[in-house]
């Protein structure tokens, strides 16, 4: 992941008028460039982990306890990396260089894994699935969803705010009421797209009141609630409302409750993710430099446990117990912390974060986007998460920075959780669960 969420110029702008210090990179002490927001990589890190252990908690949900985390989870976990998503999408304009990183670092990717898990599927378990770049399975959906999700961001940039959010539910509202095309998984990217305006149209004082202190405080009554909701909800609705992968009448609601479902389960989503974020650390520790490697986990992780789920890992009865379930815990936040480190993502870079200058070659005389010597606006890479653009705000990351080829960078945050089958989270519409 090569750079960190910085605020457009216009921000920048108003927040050195008003004197308030903002997220994002500040100017290294000495150096000409920039660093990396620890706080932005430590979120995206322990956002992956629950992800991780959601995933490996989904063959014991038969167990009460583990099926209320599991929902508990699924309701803000998925909408905590979409914000973050759409914060970092504040400054694409669908310039071709925007377009070309947007094209390398979420679409090869979806591509490449799309295919990985089918024909993987399909030998350990024999699913018999065709492989279709039109029909997310498993995991991948995210990815594409993104692909979608920036390349509307400027139209909902030049709205009112009031309306961009207004309109992003409604659309919302209708994707959970109208069964969609199963083409690109769009019902997912219908149901969560206010997630993604909302990250898009937040500023810096949205980022201040989210890690203030009296949030923190009102967190503890929020998690509170929403566990023991969770826990209230077994056997009274069903977990794929938080997955979002199917309509009101395939949940069994008709439209006044599937509305008032719809609404509820968002704000809660919106509380919850907050938050988590309140208590996200802001400082540097030994785990942050992870929070750069959450792509590399995310699409890894699954092949390892679907594998258990597949052969039957999950049967012995042990597993079922209290014990066993903590345990399966401890190795999904293992899992987590395994895939996200440095050694782990250099090796698998150049799966993951293809470079591809060899694919979009300047044009000989060609004018340049930007005058030279100009800087771009900060964030203007293709990554779904807080490694959008190059460390220094420079469009092609030559100077400054962690990260000196942002196209290589990997989408971070974009990542969220997959779907297993039977929870909406397995195989997308037209693929065998």
């Amino acid at each position: 992941m090569s750079g960190v969420p910085q605020t457009p110029v216009g921000d920048h702008r108003d927040a050195r008028e008003t004197g308030r210090s903002e997220p994002g990179p500040t100017a290294a002490p000495g150096s000409g460039g920039v660093e990396r927001d620890p706080f932005f990589d430590n979120a995206k890190l322990l956002a992956m982990v629950l992800v991780v252990v959601g995933h490996a908690w989904q063959p014991l949900k038969d167990s009460r306890a583990v099926w209320a985390a599991y929902f508990f989870l699924y309701t803000f976990h998925m909408p905590v990396f979409i914000l973050l998503s759409g914060y970092f999408s504040r400054t694409f304009r669908g310039r071709p260089r925007q377009v070309q990183r947007l094209v390398a670092a979420v679409l090869v990717p979806y591509a490449v894994f799309e295919t990985v898990y089918t024909l993987y599927g399909n030998a350990v378990d024999d699913r018999g699935n065709d492989i279709s770049l039109l029909t997310p399975w498993y995991l991948t959906w995210f990815l594409i969803a993104l692909f979608v999700w920036r390349l509307t961001a400027p139209l909902w940039l030049v709205l009112r705010p009031s309306l961009a959010i207004g309109l992003s539910v409604v659309i919302a509202l209708l994707g959970a009421a109208f069964d969609a095309d199963p083409v690109l998984n769009l019902d997912r990217v219908l149901q969560f797209l206010p997630f993604f305006v909302l990250g898009l149209l937040m500023r810096p004082e949205h980022w201040d009141l989210v890690r203030s202190r009296w949030m923190r405080i009102i967190s503890l009554p929020v998690f509170a609630a929403g566990a023991v909701t969770a826990y209230w909800a077994r056997g009274r609705v069903t977990s794929e409302w938080a997955v979002r992968s199917k309509t009101w009448e395939q949940l069994g609601a008709d439209w006044p409750a599937g509305v008032a479902m719809s609404l509820a389960l968002l704000v809660c989503s919106l509380l919850l993710a907050a938050s988590f974020l309140a208590w996200v650390p802001r400082r540097q520790h030994w785990f942050t430099a992870f929070g750069a490697g959450t792509l590399v986990a995310y699409l890894l992780h699954g092949l390892i446990i679907r594998t258990a789920a597949w052969e039957g890992w999950y049967e012995p009865r042990f597993w079922h117990t209290p014990a066993g379930e903590l345990l399966v815990t401890v190795f999904g936040v293992g899992l987590a912390l395994v895939l996200t480190s440095p050694p782990v993502r250099r090796v698998f870079r150049p799966v993951v974060e293809p470079a591809l200058d060899w694919a979009f070659p300047g044009r000989p005389g060609a004018a340049p986007e930007t005058p030279p010597g100009a800087r771009t606006a900060p964030g203007t890479g293709a990554r779904g998460g807080p490694e959008d653009g190059s460390e220094d705000g420079s469009e092609d990351g030559s100077e400054g920075g962690s990260e000196p080829r942002p196209e290589r960078a990997e989408a971070g945050a974009a990542t969220g959780a997959g779907a297993e089958p039977g929870t909406g989270e397995g195989p997308g519409p037209g693929k065998a669960p």
